[in-house]
């Protein structure tokens, strides 16, 4: 583990046959999981993460009896999960986390009994979840997040007595949070953020000591005002379910078309505009709209009071903002005697409106009127990486530096490649990257991005954005932050050079070569850069 081999894994194993564990993670193999690795009857612990393998996993998987440890995560595998995977009844942890694994999850998965932990987050896996995992009797940590599952909670969730963690965040879920989650006793994390929940969030047993963290995001939510939610209220008569309706689906679909359409005519109207729109996927109507008046915009920001002010951009000004509801947020007010700030605003909120990821800023609402325009965005406690960066009152250790990379391709990563067409940021700098108040890194400032149809022949167009970035030089630790340098005093220097020398490294490979083909690719990026991050990491643990 972690030795830097490279290559592939040889498709021999003769004389193996008796292995019982086999560990290859953190290192540079690449190539395809090979069969081959079935006939290893005895492997009670098979470790492949953070590598570069790709294709799918061998369906042959199932019959390795023994196997109790399965690592995968961290790589490039694209395949759905085989069913037979779902037989290994030894099989106690779980992680095929961090990879590009499609399908959805079959209901005829085989009840696994001694399952503790199972991770199939950050993937594209789609469709229900399925109500056999509520059947796996053992299972503590759960964690599903950033995929694509559809439709509601199974009830079947209610019997997983051992749970402590379940996290269901940044999916398509939708429906009502389910009643018997509250019999489970040992719930203390929860985190069904950014789906589609409707309806009462329970309050007994354990979701007594959950917070609004839990329900960030799932606007049709109500229940009791801790959670950040509105009361909830009859909805028996028919006049207000036809409200719920309108504000739910058919006010998002006008506003979009309409939305769309304007930009559609300014675009024809301004044909050397530099966004190409081919196949943009119209995926709005799916994400709850937010109605927010001028007026509680006005209430909310003290008039646009200075003392409110957090930031000017090149379209306008950014000022804090609480709502009538309590709810924190960052107001964009577009200055529209400006040039290019009507056409900046109607792309900003169609992409960003597109669009859902941990690591790019959400879009609450929009404002808008003949002499007014506003962008209502998920507030950020800590301000921007560039307050962070260039401030004597602040400063980066390495490991938060190194996890904001991490944050950052992976939002690239979902940019580019997980929509139908590629959207390019065009002006991502220390600036437009805004940290939350766990430290957790989010792209915004959508305004001048290009939309751009796979598989075609691209030509070069003319970019806007900011002149300055970056700048690679030739010597390593003479351009080290010195804050940085006085926060790491004490370390092992020799570590510490070889930190530094592998992210300047990745970072004059994304920006050497004039031509994009030759630059590495963002999901080649995403897998060094958490090589980097997992080797800091075990190093801090050993006190070095």
């Amino acid at each position: 583990m972690g030795n830097s081999l490279t290559g592939k894994i040889p498709s021999s194993f003769g004389g193996l046959e008796s292995l019982q564990r086999l560990r290859l993670d953190n290192n540079k193999i690449e190539g395809f999981i090979p069969r081959q690795l079935c006939k290893l009857q005895n492997l009670g612990e098979l470790i492949l993460l953070n590598n570069n393998l790709f294709g799918s996993i061998p369906n042959c998987i199932g019959n390795l009896n023994p196997l109790q440890t399965l690592y995968l995560s961290h790589n490039k595998l694209t395949s759905s999960i085989p069913l037979n995977l779902w037989s290994l009844k030894n099989l106690i942890f779980l992680d095929l986390s961090l990879n590009s694994l499609v399908g959805s999850l079959s209901p005829n998965m085989t009840k696994l009994v001694v399952i503790v932990d199972m991770n199939l987050s950050r993937n594209q896996i789609t469709g229900n979840i399925s109500s056999v995992i509520g059947t796996f009797e053992s299972l503590s940590y759960l964690n599903l997040s950033m995929n694509s599952f559809q439709e509601d909670i199974p009830q079947s969730f209610g019997q997983l007595k051992g749970l402590k963690k379940l996290d269901l965040s940044y999916n398509n879920l939708s429906g009502a949070i389910p009643k018997s989650l509250d019999a489970l006793p040992y719930l203390n994390y929860l985190n069904l953020s950014f789906n589609d929940f409707s309806e009462e969030i329970p309050f007994g047993g354990p979701f007594a000591n959950f917070t609004r963290k839990s329900f960030l995001g799932n606007e049709a939510l109500c229940g009791n005002p801790i959670f950040g939610v509105p009361p909830c209220t009859s909805s028996s008569s028919r006049g207000i379910k036809v409200k719920q309706l309108l504000l739910k689906y058919i006010v998002p679909v006008i506003a979009s078309f309409i939305i769309f359409t304007s930009l559609v005519i300014m675009l024809r109207r301004h044909p050397r505009c530099n966004i190409h729109i081919l196949g943009l996927p119209i995926t709005l109507p799916s994400v709850d709209y937010r109605m927010i008046s001028y007026h509680d915009l006005c209430c909310g920001t003290n008039n646009f009071c200075e003392s409110n002010l957090l930031g000017t951009g090149g379209f306008g000004s950014v000022y804090k903002g609480t709502l009538s509801d309590g709810t924190i947020v960052a107001v964009k007010v577009l200055n529209l005697q400006l040039e290019g700030a009507f056409k900046s605003f109607d792309v900003e909120c169609m992409v960003l409106r597109a669009i859902r990821h941990r690591n790019l800023v959400k879009v609450i609402s929009t404002c808008s009127n003949m002499e007014f325009r506003a962008l209502v965005l998920q507030y950020m406690s800590n301000g921007s990486l560039e307050k962070w960066l260039y401030s004597h009152n602040y400063c980066l250790n390495l490991v938060q530096r190194v996890s904001i990379m991490v944050d950052v391709a992976l939002a690239l990563d979902y940019l580019h490649n997980g929509q139908s067409e590629l959207v390019v940021h065009c002006d991502l700098k220390p600036n437009n990257i805004l940290l939350d108040e766990h430290m957790v890194a989010h792209v915004g400032d959508f305004g001048i991005v290009k939309i751009l149809v796979k598989n075609k022949d691209v030509t070069q167009t003319k970019t806007l954005g900011t002149i300055g970035y970056i700048a690679p030089v030739p010597y390593k630790m003479e351009v080290v932050d010195d804050g940085l340098l006085r926060i790491e005093d004490g370390r092992d220097v020799t570590f510490l050079q070889t930190i530094l020398s592998s992210i300047f490294e990745l970072g004059l490979r994304c920006s050497s070569e004039e031509l994009p083909d030759q630059r590495l690719d963002i999901k080649d990026v995403v897998a060094k850069v958490n090589k980097i991050k997992l080797a800091l990491l075990g190093n801090r643990n050993r006190g070095i």
